[in-house]
């Protein structure tokens, strides 16, 4: 058994989340101690035991620790099976953040899985359902991999009750070398159950801002009546995106402007992927191999997320820092 420090590093739930794929591709059962020890309330959340338990149900996996609070667990995997999953995470807890527990290992499975999950698609402190789409899947795709998701309806915070469709195929990943890649930049901006105006608002914010520093762009805008209220917009080119979301009281201008910032912050440098895929894509080019990025930031997420992959693959990451951008490599 391998004992991973679940404290180490950023200490959050993405080291919990990759531990567990990556010992689910390898059959090496792992015991995750110290689980969110730093954050104010530590241990799991009905999120972070939702994606568990799915990654377990997916490969037959023997797990103990899996309730709320949490702060210890252990995941001893048999074998990657396919199939139909149906989950509810029952809160507003992130979707894209229970599929980051799952994808690294599905192209491992014997045969192909599709999943239906309930749950938030718009929240904060995770990528939202459009970035996972149009940035994540995108880079994943030319390191071979195989799957798609389908964005049936918008969940935001607190009520959630989004839904995705997920399909993935079993692959055999390949090495690829992310390069910058200039084109349009593409976004989509969405409201529900609040007026249409709120939309057209953050876009034309975007807009402006993106013009005003040199950059065209191309956004949609989308207003719908849905289970949960909110707003947001994610804009991409690329292997970069960036996004915002609404908050009451917050003007609609206010969140179209974050939302560029943010992106212009990413394309000033001349680096190939934004500092939020350059965390995403660790698990896969490891185990894809010589493979490598830049990045205008090492994060503490990026920096977590290759320690414990290392932990379990034998692999070794190289970082290079070069006039203020960081070259990270595997072989």
């Amino acid at each position: 058994m391998l004992e991973i420090d679940g404290s180490y590093g950023e200490g959050g739930g993405q080291l919990v989340r990759t531990a567990v794929a990556l010992s689910a591709v390898t059959g090496r059962e792992i015991k995750v101690t110290n689980i969110r020890k730093n954050r104010q309330k530590p241990g799991l959340k009905q999120q972070h035991l939702k994606a568990l338990e799915t990654a377990a149900r997916i490969c037959g996996a023997r797990v103990s620790g899996l309730f709320p609070s949490s702060t210890e667990l252990s995941f001893a995997p048999v074998e990657i099976r396919g199939g139909k999953y149906d989950i509810d995470i029952g809160t507003a807890g992130s979707i894209t953040l229970l599929l980051q527990c799952l994808m690294p290992a599905l192209p491992f499975a014997k045969e192909k899985v599709e999943i239906t999950i309930r749950g938030g698609t718009d929240v904060a402190w995770a990528p939202t359902m459009d970035y996972l789409q149009q940035v994540t899947f995108r880079a994943l795709e030319r390191l071979g991999y195989t799957g798609k998701v389908t964005l049936m309806e918008h969940g935001y915070y607190p009520k959630g009750g989004g839904k995705v469709s997920a399909f993935f195929e079993p692959c055999k990943l390949r090495e690829f070398h992310f390069l910058k890649e200039d084109e349009e930049i593409r976004g989509i901006s969405h409201a529900s159950n609040l007026p249409a105006h709120v939309p057209l608002r953050q876009a034309d914010a975007a807009r402006d801002r993106l013009l005003e520093a040199g950059y065209t762009s191309r956004i949609e805008t989308q207003s719908f009546e849905c289970f949960s209220t909110g707003s947001g917009i994610t804009l991409w080119t690329g292997y970069k995106g960036e996004s915002a979301l609404g908050e009451r009281g917050l003007p609609a201008e206010k969140v179209g402007k974050s939302a560029a910032e943010k992106m212009i912050t990413e394309l000033t440098k001349e680096t190939s992927v934004d500092i939020h895929l350059a965390d995403q894509l660790i698990p896969y080019m490891a185990l894809a191999g010589n493979s490598s990025y830049t990045v205008r930031e090492l994060s503490l997420h990026t920096a977590t997320n290759i320690w414990v992959t290392e932990q379990l693959l034998d692999v070794k990451f190289m970082i290079e820092e070069r006039e203020g951008l960081f070259k990270v490599s595997v072989n």
